[in-house]
């Protein structure tokens, strides 16, 4: 499968389905068992806000490798007929950019390096 053919849209809602998964896990074991406490917790994680943080942060840390960069720009630079909620357009394309590169990375087999990205972020 060709990586590039995939609308990063397509990528991103995967990316986010991911993601999302891999952070209630982490919250869990990190030993919270309310329901209230893990959506709030998870906010902090999951927001568009807190994705675009952490994409800036791993742009600076020069985490990503040139394939990766060139997946980040592409999604975050695809049209999107969504408006965001609770945050700016800027934020929302770097979140959808986030979503795109994890999607992209399991559908290419590259787990280790996917739970690489999202370890990173957990640890922030």
């Amino acid at each position: 499968m060709d990586i590039r053919c995939i609308n990063p849209l397509v990528l991103a809602y995967l990316g986010d389905a991911i993601y999302e998964e891999y952070i209630r896990i982490y919250l869990i074991e990190e030993g919270f068992s309310k329901v209230n406490e893990l959506q709030k917790e998870a906010i902090h994680y999951v927001s568009a806000k807190a994705q675009a943080a952490f994409l800036d942060q791993m742009i600076r840390d020069d985490l990503l490798t040139e394939e990766e960069m060139d997946m980040v720009k592409r999604a975050r630079n695809t049209k999107s007929h969504q408006s965001p909620k609770g945050c700016s357009i800027i934020e929302y394309k770097k979140a959808t950019a986030l979503e795109a590169l994890i999607g992209s990375l399991k559908l290419e087999g590259k787990t280790d390096r996917m739970e690489e990205i999202i370890n990173y972020i957990v640890r922030k």
